[in-house]
């Protein structure tokens, strides 16, 4: 099954979300300074299979032919960028100033390079399923990120993080001035729902930190705005989820059905 997944355009871009959740996690846990040893060996045990998967499949965009960025590129496919970004700020947040630049690097280059393919909406680059469009919304996570994460290496909320968090606002404000593109996502609740919620914490953290270095009344009601947008929106999601705990998996999972049909390919691969 997890082979499975791993071939699958979509579904791939999801196996560094256990990655993503633990370095953020590693980040905001209490207990752990960012400078003691514990911390150090957490980050390699998150960090190191981020930049496996990224070597894996960067190096498939420009080497194999039906997995070329072109026809495999997807909303999902900034989910890696967006662990490189964690990685990076959790580096940063050590004082290991060269592997941050580096995990940012590595991730703001092959951002452009998505935002571009995405933008175009090359031949094939749109195939996901109508139900996974709140996916969408990692449109500005990445962004945002980024700039959380260059305000981390440069330790300041400079021109670069406020360039990066006008991008994602603007990104934001494109999407939901677009409620159509939604639509048929909302008719039934899934836990694809759940992808609004980090893209719009993460812009609520990136607003705090442009609030407090610009110090502006404008900047402050943005704060505010985003901040009780958060709330609600990972509010309403919990108790969605806690009415609808059935359908967290539904039968009619495009992805999950794909994956199922895919699996004997998989293995007769193997045999061979």
């Amino acid at each position: 099954m997890v082979q499975a997944e791993f071939l699958h355009h979509v579904g791939v871009n999801y196996l560094f979300v256990p990655w993503i959740s633990w370095l953020l996690l590693l980040q905001t846990a209490p207990f752990l300074a960012p400078t003691t040893v514990p911390y150090l060996v957490l980050w390699w045990l998150f960090a190191v299979p981020v930049v496996l998967l990224d070597v894996k499949i960067y190096g498939q965009w420009f080497t194999k032919g039906k997995r070329y960025l072109s026809m495999a590129a997807n909303p999902t496919s900034q989910l890696s960028v967006i662990g490189n970004l964690v990685g990076a700020q959790a580096a940063a947040r050590m004082g290991w100033r060269e592997s941050a630049v580096a995990l940012f690097s590595l991730g703001m280059v092959h951002y452009l390079v998505l935002f571009v393919t995405l933008y175009q909406r090359l031949s094939g680059g749109d195939r996901l399923p109508a139900m996974l469009r709140p996916v969408f919304f990692l449109f500005f996570a990445a962004p945002s990120m980024a700039s959380l994460a260059w305000k981390s290496i440069a330790g300041a909320f400079d021109m670069g993080s406020k360039m990066l968090f006008f991008l994602s606002l603007f990104l934001f404000t494109s999407l939901i001035c677009r409620p159509m593109l939604f639509k048929r996502s909302m008719r039934r609740f899934n836990v694809a729902w759940w992808a609004y919620s980090f893209p719009l914490s993460v812009l609520a953290l990136a607003s705090v930190e442009y609030a407090q270095e610009v110090k502006g009344v404008m900047a402050h009601i943005l704060m505010l705005f985003m901040l009780v947008l958060s709330v609600l929106v990972s509010l309403s999601l919990v108790i969605f989820t806690v009415i609808n705990t059935r359908m967290l998996l539904p039968d009619n999972d495009p992805i999950a059905t794909t994956l199922l049909h895919s699996l004997p390919l998989v293995y007769r691969r193997d045999q061979n």
